[in-house]
C-alpha cells in the first residue's frame, strides 16, 4: 500500500501515492503491480534522475503486462513496441531525454498508437503532457544506494474516479496484485 492517500487542494482529489521502494527488486514489483492494471489507451509520465529506476520500473510494467522483451532504455532509438505475448496491449516505451521539446514528441507519432498500447515515457515531465489529458505521472527520487521513493501523480477524470484512486492505493510492490478489471475511462 502506498505510505499515503490524503485529500489535496487545488482540484485534484488526492496527493500523490507514494511507495518507499528499498531495492531495485521492489522498484521492479511496483512495476509488475502497475503493468497488471494498466490497459491499453494509458500514458505513465516518468521522472527522476539518471539511475532513479525508470527503467527498472518499465521492465516490471512489461513483465505486468506480458509483452516480449527485454525491456532497455530507449535513449538511443528513442522509441521501442513491445508486442504482447498474452493478446494484452503492446508497451511503447519512450525516452523523451534527447528530444528538444514537444514538438519533437510529437513527430514520433506516439498519439497514434496511444489507444492501443500502454505507453511509458521516460524523461516525459514537460513534453508527454501533450499527449493525453488522462495520465499517471510517475516520479523516483534515489534516497540512499538501491532505495527510491515514488509518488505517483493522478492527472484527469479518468484517473480522479474514486474507483481508479482506491485500486491504484491498493498496488503494493512487495506483493504484486492486480484489481479484476481495471476501471474504464
Amino acid at each position: 500500500m502506498p505510505d499515503a492517500l490524503v485529500g489535496a487542494p487545488g482540484g485534484s482529489l488526492v496527493e500523490p501515492l507514494r511507495w518507499s521502494l528499498p531495492t531495485a527488486a521492489t522498484t521492479r514489483a511496483l512495476g509488475v503491480a502497475l503493468g497488471q492494471f494498466l490497459c491499453a489507451g494509458d500514458l505513465l509520465v516518468l521522472t527522476g534522475d539518471l539511475g532513479a529506476g525508470k527503467t527498472t520500473l518499465t521492465q516490471g510494467l512489461g513483465e505486468g503486462l506480458g509483452v516480449r522483451g527485454p525491456i532497455t532504455s530507449p535513449t538511443f532509438v528513442i522509441a521501442r513496441v513491445h508486442p504482447s505475448l498474452v493478446g494484452g496491449p503492446a508497451l511503447v516505451h519512450a525516452d523523451a531525454y534527447r528530444l528538444g521539446g514537444g514538438l519533437e514528441l510529437d513527430d514520433l507519432d506516439l498519439d497514434a498508437s496511444l489507444e492501443d498500447s500502454v505507453t511509458v515515457v521516460e524523461w516525459g515531465h514537460g513534453v508527454a503532457e501533450l499527449l493525453s489529458d488522462d495520465r499517471l505521472e510517475l516520479a523516483l527520487e534515489v534516497v540512499s544506494a538501491g532505495a527510491r521513493r515514488a509518488a505517483l501523480t493522478l492527472t484527469g477524470a479518468r484517473w480522479q474516479r474514486p474507483e481508479a484512486v482506491e485500486a491504484l492505493a491498493s498496488l503494493s510492490p512487495t506483493s504484486p496484485t492486480s484489481p479484476t478489471s481495471p476501471p474504464e475511462g
